[in-house]
């Protein structure tokens, strides 16, 4: 017997961080950061002008969305009836149809004492929009030959228009609620009253009917549990395939590196791998990873972690994945444990994540020196789900008060807003407000303002990163297809060379030309913008090295900034460069009113320079710096020294000192030709 394919669905993780099944969370735009494979739909024009013959659009498709649009607002739904093609132009004509056009043919009745007699709504209507391909200039086009709006039957109200089939719709993000709320053990019809509650609607004004949701459900319940035998099989068998798909492409390429564990019966558990560009990126890119562990497989019950760097540009790139059966602390630490072998032994400065406590755990004591951050998006998604039902009508003014608290730079000026803020609101007892604030080291701006997060925390770089995520995603029928998938992902960063723009000056500052010619496009837009802004700030000399920064008109938000000349050192108290890797406008003041004409070399890390690209050329696929392993391993561990003394001025001397004695005893050290290096990497 044939075993029928089943694609994989992915779906967001649906457990609270709290640990409660039934404390759901949501995801919607709202709260701008609605990552993955969320369907975009087009929202209906305010104003929807009638179609007219002669009307042109540039797909069928278009012109289809735009008469549904159309029908919509005039009380009735429409469908695809016939369409015409021909061998040269293919299909060329398409007509649309209102959904009562036509008549139904009888039916030949089943064998049964009661059948079920259905009166059809079809009704003859003779409403109809037909389309016809041309092509003008080379160019294709679609015009509306035919067009009529007259019907025989009568016209929907919106009220009423709104329950028509055609427009009874599950979004995606009630799709995922739906399920969750399933599996919680909510019936049907509670399901419906949670989701109306959460979106503020009159009972029955939900976008769809419970018939809707019980054949939803139907449905996902038959994909999902019809056979769990045959789906454990699959499984099994997706998984061999996985691996062996992994062992040809490590025969291929020597540096794709990849992992996995077996169970006590020796079915395959978890597989992780990662790319050779990918890999070799590190050596400059590996300051911060951000390790995404938002979706998992409903098909196979199996979560999905993603590893992204972010590059030159500000654009994530695809480090490598993993697939663990569980959730659990040894699980993550397997997936670190992993991903450290990978990059021979190299760990980030930084990594950031989702709330997980198993997670934290694991990069607790796999990461023990790297900064671990949870990204404040993935905390501002879930504030309408654990604070827009207990603060209804309050909850806008209570989530812009909430962020205004998490960007404080000064933790006891965080934690007295904080408390205040809970008190007032009257949630300081809920559950989510003392898991955000046990997670405090973690998240708020005024804890992680001195770790080195390379922009990651940007709408672009989130934006970024979800094209990656939505190109995976796509529906497939194995693992070994989504491998593919993922393959193809992470090659298109070091394929899509892209010209360097012009990037025009905005200041006269000797300082922004010489940045121009060193940074990146991405980085250099970002200096050049504190450069801009520097000009709008006054200096105050406060002895011993040490100014007083702060903008011409503003008294509140100055900075002080300390000068060593010695070594042409500036630390700033808003600590953005130890933060972005970018010099803030305040330091840039303080050198401008120094007489710098070039920024010091040492401000302008390597991972932000032009020359840093992930694409150097057409014929090579890897970045800029060396390409052995010697060569990478010594430049990651200079990348790392050269990062940690910059904090304090006492780490700097130390190590320019030891650095300084290490030089010379090189120096003099004998040279044999006949000794040779290797460093090549052990198998896995």
């Amino acid at each position: 017997m044939a075993t029928k394919l089943l694609n994989n669905i992915w779906i967001r993780r649906q457990q609270c961080p709290c640990g409660d099944w039934k404390c759901y969370i949501k995801y919607e735009g709202d709260d701008q950061t609605t990552v993955g494979t969320d369907l975009v739909t087009r929202s209906s024009p305010d104003v929807i002008f009638t179609p007219y013959v002669g009307q042109i659009f540039k797909t069928d498709d278009e012109a289809f969305e735009y008469y549904c649009n159309f029908a919509r607002k005039n009380g009735f739904s429409v469908r695809k009836a016939r369409s015409t093609e021909s061998q040269n132009l293919g299909v060329y004509r398409r007509d649309f149809v209102c959904y009562r056009s036509g008549f139904n043919q009888p039916r030949k009745k089943a064998n049964v004492e009661h059948p079920r007699d259905r009166k059809s709504v079809r009704c003859g209507c003779d409403a109809k929009l037909y389309l016809t391909k041309e092509v003008v200039e080379g160019v294709t086009q679609w015009y509306v030959s035919q067009f009529s709006n007259i019907h025989n039957h009568e016209l929907l109200e919106d009220d009423q228009v709104r329950l028509l089939p055609a427009y009874r719709k599950i979004q995606e993000s009630d799709q995922e609620r739906i399920l969750l709320l399933t599996k919680a053990g909510f019936p049907v019809n509670r399901i419906l009253k949670v989701l109306e509650l959460e979106k503020g609607v009159q009972p029955g004004q939900l976008p769809f009917i419970e018939k809707d949701v019980r054949n939803f459900v139907r449905t996902c319940k038959k994909t999902v549990q019809e056979n769990d035998a045959l789906l454990t099989e699959k499984r099994e068998i997706d998984m061999l395939a996985l691996v062996e798909t992994c062992r040809a492409a490590r025969q291929r390429d020597d540096g794709f590196m990849y992992n996995y564990t077996t169970e006590e019966n020796g079915k395959i558990e978890n597989v992780s791998w990662a790319y050779g560009d990918s890999i070799r990126a590190f050596s400059v890119f590996g300051d911060v990873v951000t390790f995404e562990t938002t979706y998992r497989s409903i098909t196979y019950n199996m979560l999905l972690g993603v590893w992204f760097g972010i590059d030159n540009q500000g654009r994530a790139f695809l480090l490598g994945c993993v697939l663990l059966q569980d959730e659990t602390c040894q699980s993550y630490s397997w997936a670190l444990q992993a991903f450290i072998r990978f990059l021979r032994g190299n760990h980030p400065q930084t990594v950031v994540t989702d709330i997980d406590s198993g997670l934290r755990d694991a990069i607790a004591t796999e990461l023990p020196n790297t900064k671990h951050v949870i990204c404040i998006w993935h905390v501002l998604s879930k504030l309408s789900s654990w604070f827009s039902l207990p603060l209804g009508l309050q909850y806008p003014k209570f989530k812009t008060e909430f962020e205004l608290v998490c960007h404080l730079e000064n933790i006891e000026d965080f934690e007295n807003q904080w408390n205040h803020l809970m008190a007032r609101f009257g949630i300081e007892s809920d559950k989510h407000v003392s898991l955000l604030f046990s997670y405090r080291a973690f998240w708020p701006v005024a804890y992680i303002r001195g770790y080195f997060l390379a922009r990651t925390m940007t709408l672009d770089y989130m934006k970024s990163m979800e094209k990656v995520m939505k190109n995976i995603l796509s529906p497939h029928s194995s693992f070994k297809s989504f491998y593919e998938q993922v393959s193809v992902a992470a090659n298109i960063a070091f394929q899509s060379k892209e010209r360097v723009p012009n990037l025009t000056l905005k200041t006269c500052l000797p300082l922004e030309e010489h940045a121009r010619s060193i940074l990146s496009p991405y980085a250099f837009n970002a200096l050049q913008q504190e450069l801009v802004l520097c000009m709008q700030y006054a200096t105050t000399d406060m002895t011993n090295g040490s100014f007083l920064v702060r903008h011409y008109n503003k008294l509140e938000g100055e900075c002080l900034v300390i000068w060593i000349p010695d070594n042409e050192q500036v630390h700033c108290s808003c600590k953005e460069y130890e933060h972005s890797g970018i010099l803030c406008r305040h330091s840039l003041r303080l050198l401008v009113l120094k007489n710098y004409f070039q920024i010091p070399e040492k401000y302008f890390p390597l991972r932000w320079r032009l020359d840093s690209s992930l694409v150097i050329s057409d014929d090579h696929h890897h970045i800029t710096p060396p390409q052995d392993e010697c060569s990478e391993a010594f430049h990651s561990l200079t990348s790392t020294l050269y990062s940690e003394a910059l904090i304090t001025k006492d780490r700097f001397d130390y190590v320019h000192r030891e650095l300084t004695q290490i030089v010379e005893i090189v120096r003099n050290m004998p040279v044999f030709d006949e000794v040779a290096l290797d460093l090549a990497p052990g198998e896995l």
